[in-house]
C-alpha cells in the first residue's frame, strides 16, 4: 500500500525569500493561495507579462513585479521558488537550476518536479490544518477542507488563547503539564463508539 511520506511544516514565509516563476493564471492561483493563508509573505514574480488582477493583487501586498524572462540570477538569495509558466523548457529549466542551488521547488502539475506541494489549509484564528493527498487529488484535499471548515467551530480560536493562558499558570514538569492538558482538553475528543 502506497503512504504519503511527506513531512508537514508550517513556513513563516514573511521571513523567507520566495519566488514565483510565471505571470499567468497558475501564477495568479499560487499567488493567491500563498497570500490568502500569508499576507505578508516575502514575493517576488518574474514574467514577461502578467495578468491585471495579478498586478492588483500584488499591489495590494509586498510583492515584487518583474517583467522580465527567466534567468537563473533572479535565484540568487530565494529559499523557495514555484515554477508555473506554460512553457515546460522553462519550468524544468528552474527546477535544474533549484536543484543545483539546494532551493526548494514547486513545479505546479509535475510532482515527481516538486520538493513542496500546497495542500488545502484551513484556517479558523490561530489554528490551522493543512492538507496533504501526496499530490494524487486536490479535489479530494479541497473537499477535506470543506469539511473541516463545517466541523471546527468558530470559538476555537478562544479556546486555544484561553488553554495558552491556562498553561502558562501551569507547575510542574513537562509530563504533569502535558497531563494537565490532556484531562482539560478531553472533552474535544469525541469517544463515541
Amino acid at each position: 500500500m502506497e503512504r504519503n511520506e511527506l513531512y508537514p511544516i508550517f513556513l513563516k514565509v514573511s521571513n523567507l525569500n520566495i519566488l514565483i516563476v510565471g505571470g499567468g493564471n497558475v501564477g495568479l492561483e499560487k499567488l493567491t493561495f500563498l497570500l490568502k493563508s500569508s499576507p505578508n509573505a516575502n514575493v517576488q514574480m518574474i514574467a514577461p507579462k502578467f495578468l491585471e488582477e495579478t498586478l492588483l493583487l500584488a499591489k495590494k501586498h509586498k510583492v515584487e513585479i518583474v517583467k522580465k524572462e527567466y534567468d537563473k540570477s533572479f535565484l540568487n538569495g530565494k529559499h523557495m521558488v514555484v515554477a508555473c509558466t506554460d512553457k515546460i523548457e522553462v519550468n524544468e529549466q528552474v527546477y535544474q537550476d533549484c536543484r543545483e542551488q539546494s532551493i526548494l521547488v514547486n513545479v505546479a502539475d509535475n510532482p515527481p518536479l516538486c520538493d513542496f506541494y500546497m495542500g488545502g489549509i484551513v484556517t479558523k484564528g490561530n489554528v490551522k490544518i493543512a492538507i496533504s493527498t501526496n499530490g494524487k487529488s486536490p479535489t479530494i484535499a479541497k473537499r477535506l477542507r470543506q469539511f473541516f471548515e463545517d466541523v471546527i467551530p468558530e470559538n476555537i480560536d478562544d479556546l486555544v488563547r484561553n488553554l495558552n493562558t491556562y498553561r502558562k499558570t501551569l507547575k510542574g514538569d513537562f509530563d504533569e503539564k502535558v497531563e494537565a492538558l490532556n484531562e482539560f482538553t478531553k472533552s474535544l475528543v469525541d469517544k463515541k463508539k
